[in-house]
């Protein structure tokens, strides 16, 4: 006790308090690590599993020939895209909502359908099934197999654009199929802008 009454003050205190403080800030930081990985973990898992499940589905629907004109609603399949050179084989959906891209590549509604006159224009995440595009060059060989048939085209051009530059999605003269993809490919958190492929048909 103090000279005064009081009682006397600790100094280790507010090391302990510090201490504390630095201690459960790293627990939770490890916690929310952890987290983020089983997360990543599962989404990786659940798509190749879809991937499997569909690619065998669609092997199917081909080799019956069996296919009838249909309405291709939401997250309906409607083809499986190859990029031989950069090693990408993907199913590709109808739309483009965030549990479509999550499993496969989407194809943006509103655009043509493969066979189609017009622009083909699919999207998909740079950090699992396009990331391979960074690599892509001009005259690379892209292929979407459909119930219908087979398409080739072969890579004329890439750019990068803003989000806002719609102009990517217009219809063009003849056959074209477009690749959509944010960029840079290795940016943390909502990529600024968006890379785009363009190839023309063929076939």
């Amino acid at each position: 006790m103090n000279a005064d009454g009081s009682a006397p003050n600790n100094p280790n205190k507010p090391r302990k308090s510090a201490t504390f403080v630095a201690r459960s800030a790293y627990y939770l930081f490890l916690i929310y690590g952890i987290l983020i990985l089983a997360y990543a973990a599962y989404t990786a898992a659940d798509a190749h599993a879809y991937q499997a499940v569909e690619k065998a589905r669609f092997e199917s629907v081909r080799v019956a020939n069996n296919y009838e004109p249909r309405h291709v609603a939401q997250g309906d399949v409607i083809g499986e895209l190859e990029v031989p050179r950069l090693g990408i084989q993907t199913i590709v959906e109808q739309g483009d909502s965030p549990e479509i891209l999550r499993r496969a590549v989407g194809h943006l509604v509103g655009t043509s359908m493969p066979g189609n006159q017009g622009n083909v224009a699919l999207a998909g995440h740079r950090d699992t099934f396009f990331r391979p595009l960074r690599n892509i060059r001009q005259g690379d060989t892209v292929t979407l197999k459909t119930p219908e048939g087979t398409f080739q085209y072969q890579v004329e051009s890439t750019s990068v654009v803003p989000p806002s530059d719609i102009q990517v999605l217009q219809p063009s003269g003849g056959k074209t199929l477009t690749l959509i993809s944010c960029f840079p490919f290795y940016y943390v958190g909502p990529a600024p802008n968006r890379f785009v492929v363009r190839a023309r048909a063929t076939n």
